[in-house]
């Protein structure tokens, strides 16, 4: 089928779908449901997953009809590791019993997720992590640390990677699992950031029971099942859909046009320079976007990431300055008072805010400096940095 005649199907089963649920007397987790079984949430799963099997590149379509009509969406912002990372490696790596279980809920915002990843002793060399996972019968019993958990104060889930096997190599002896963050050992204790909130987190597990059920793809593959998911996080960090002089780019320009007695030569020149980049990587992740419609997201997404964290804070710091004396003031609202937030809004702050939220950006998703070894190794070829500990096992390894 061709492109447009897809686009033509899609347009016809919206209407459909539109007048069967209408949007002003549909409940709207009714409605988000029903949108989810109708194959009208992510048009390019399998038909019993929320799509239709068609392109990726469908998925604004569909989103901006929905959008158009006034339907209520599933709040990707406050759910955007789920929907970005824990879905995609779902469906890739789980069992059909796995995707039946837990992607509608996902989509429709009734769990929310959240990553458990880094550790303190493993941030940017995730495979030298220490969280154990050790069997017992049909389920995991699980003993670790994790850190910089993003808004596991809201989650109902996370993926998770413990080691499951100290005697091989780090890399090989790593497991994925879904895990409850309800169960009881689960501890979540806020971490208070720059900005005053608490959006990141430290999870303590204390012997958390995970049924083998809720273990995603093979024992011992977690480091396969864990690059999936970083890689998909990499794009949905850098690699959105931008449209021209949207996001934090149009804010600062609005704040030129604006505010033209804090002009000069330098701020202008500063605020070209940035206007090119950024049109330059939102056209670069026009072409990753089309290389996911027929592919699976590679280490292209990385350079995308690397890319945004860098313009974000230089944009953020010239926002700042073309503020002049207001940009001074952090209007937090709340006297610095600890705030644990549903979620992270760039665009619905002030200019202090949005400076000090982005000095994360280079490191949340992956530390700018490993990711500029993935560009160097893994897209432009270059030789890989000498790895002492790659095949010794971990358990062997000075800490």
């Amino acid at each position: 089928m061709s492109h447009d005649s897809d686009l033509d199907r899609l347009g016809d089963l919206v209407a459909e779908f539109l007048a069967e649920h209408p949007v002003e007397t549909t409940e709207p987790s009714a409605f988000l449901h029903a949108r989810y079984r109708a194959g009208l949430a992510w048009v390019a799963f399998p038909e019993g997953y929320g799509g239709l099997g068609l392109s990726r590149a469908m998925q604004p379509k569909v989103d901006k009809l929905f959008a158009a009509a006034g339907a209520p969406d599933n709040n990707p912002r406050r759910n955007g590791i789920g929907l970005g990372m824990a879905a995609p490696t779902i469906l890739a790596y789980g069992t059909p019993e796995q995707k039946s279980r837990f992607l509608e809920p996902l989509w429709c915002g009734d769990e929310i997720w959240c990553q458990l990843f880094s550790e303190p002793g493993a941030g940017s060399d995730l495979a030298g992590l220490a969280t154990r996972a050790v069997l017992d019968g049909d389920e995991w019993v699980v003993n670790g640390q994790k850190v910089w958990t993003s808004g596991a104060h809201n989650a109902d889930f996370a993926i998770l990677v413990a080691r499951t096997d100290p005697d091989v190599p780090k890399h090989r002896g790593m497991t994925y699992f879904l895990c409850d963050m309800h169960d009881p050992g689960v501890e979540v204790r806020p971490l208070r950031q720059i900005t005053g909130e608490a959006e990141f987190n430290e999870v303590f597990l204390t012997d958390v029971r995970i049924p083998d059920a809720h273990r995603l793809g093979a024992v011992g593959q977690g480091w396969e099942v864990a690059n999936a998911t970083l890689n998909n996080e990499r794009v949905a960090i850098g690699g959105a859909a931008m449209p021209r002089e949207g996001g934090l780019l149009g804010i600062v320009t609005e704040s030129w046009r604006t505010q033209p007695e804090n002009h000069t030569p330098e701020l202008r020149d500063r605020l070209l320079k940035l206007w090119v980049e950024s049109e330059v990587a939102r056209l670069t992740g026009s072409r990753l976007r089309q290389k996911l419609a027929v592919g699976q997201p590679g280490p292209e997404g990385s350079a995308m990431k690397l890319t945004f964290a860098n313009v974000n804070q230089r944009l953020t710091g010239l926002d700042l300055e073309l503020s002049g004396e207001d940009g001074l003031r952090y209007e937090d609202g709340d006297g610095w008072a600890m705030v644990r937030p549903e979620h992270v809004d760039f665009s619905g702050r002030d200019a202090v805010y949005r400076y000090l939220r982005a000095k994360g950006n280079s490191i949340e998703g992956g530390t700018s400096e490993i990711l500029r070894n993935i560009v160097a190794e893994r897209v432009l070829g270059l030789p890989g940095e000498h790895r002492v500990d790659k095949d010794v096992a971990w358990k062997a390894i000075p800490r």
